[in-house]
């Protein structure tokens, strides 16, 4: 699964990683090689982090999936509760 980003995004990426380059390793690396290396990153460490994400998502839907019966739960057979309630109230 190839990862996409937008042109935005990517403009952007470019420039920090440009940035990072200059500020932290003394060296410019220009749009190419910024290119180049976002895109390994992408393809090499982007299923990682994206199946980390899927597996986050995952968790947190169980969590409340297993949740929803509490939520959503009615009490059967009321009727003659409330009957005898209101009864007891007059």
């Amino acid at each position: 699964m190839t990862i996409e980003i937008s042109k935005e995004a990517r403009k952007t990426v470019l420039a920090s990683i440009e940035r990072y380059f200059q500020e932290n390793m003394d060296e410019k690396i220009g749009n190419v090689t910024a290119g180049a290396l976002l895109g390994f990153f992408l393809e090499e460490l982007g299923p990682l982090v994206y199946n980390r994400a899927v597996a986050d998502v995952q968790e947190r839907l169980q969590s409340r999936i297993m949740e929803i019966d509490i939520e959503v739960h009615e009490d059967e057979f009321q009727y003659w509760r409330k009957y005898d309630l209101q009864r007891k109230r007059r």
